[in-house]
């Protein structure tokens, strides 16, 4: 079960991840940061497909679980999200690791590109809502990713297996 490191950047921060490949994906992870104490769990499908996630803030004494249905449903503690309807992936703001989920799930060719809509999690807020986003694969470990109704955009190196090791500014793989 390889263990991920990333140092946040931005706002400081350490997280700690563990990956387990086979039927499906499972990811523990602990984060320490400046916003508080976190840890999730995270369950994929084999090809990268989100399924679903049980988030703790530690601090704040705050838990939830967030859960995509095989029929494309969003629940957040059994309560149906319409609004994330169109969403496939999750994007945790206080983790690079989820950038790794549309990058295995759409195995991009070099230079090509995808939109998604992903259930966009911020911090310390922990507020959830849907966020159109870009992916292009510029090489073999690059891809570009942009939030679509923002200005932000980023380079994103990652390792062979489409883990970040460099999201600039954020965060960086130890």
């Amino acid at each position: 079960m390889p263990e991920f490191i990333w140092r946040g950047v931005e706002v400081e921060s350490l997280e700690r991840a563990r990956v387990s490949q086979g039927v499906e994906v499972q990811v523990e992870s602990v984060i320490d940061s400046a916003r508080g104490r976190y840890s999730y769990e995270l369950v994929c499908a084999a090809d990268w497909t989100f399924r679903s996630l049980h988030l703790e803030a530690l601090a704040g004494h705050r838990s939830f679980d967030l859960v995509r249905g095989d029929d494309g449903a969003w629940t957040l503690d059994d309560v149906e999200r319409a609004d994330l309807a169109e969403a496939v992936d999750l994007d945790l703001a206080i983790s690079p690791l989820t950038n790794t989920l549309p990058i295995r799930r759409l195995d991009l060719g070099i230079d090509d590109e995808a939109d998604i809509v992903a259930a966009y999690v911020s911090f310390p807020d922990l507020e959830i809502v849907a966020d159109p986003q870009r992916y292009t694969r510029l090489d073999e470990d690059a891809y570009v990713y942009e939030s679509l109704d923002s200005d932000f955009e980023a380079e994103l190196t990652v390792d062979a297996a489409g883990f970040v090791l460099e999201y600039p500014g954020l965060f960086e793989r130890l």
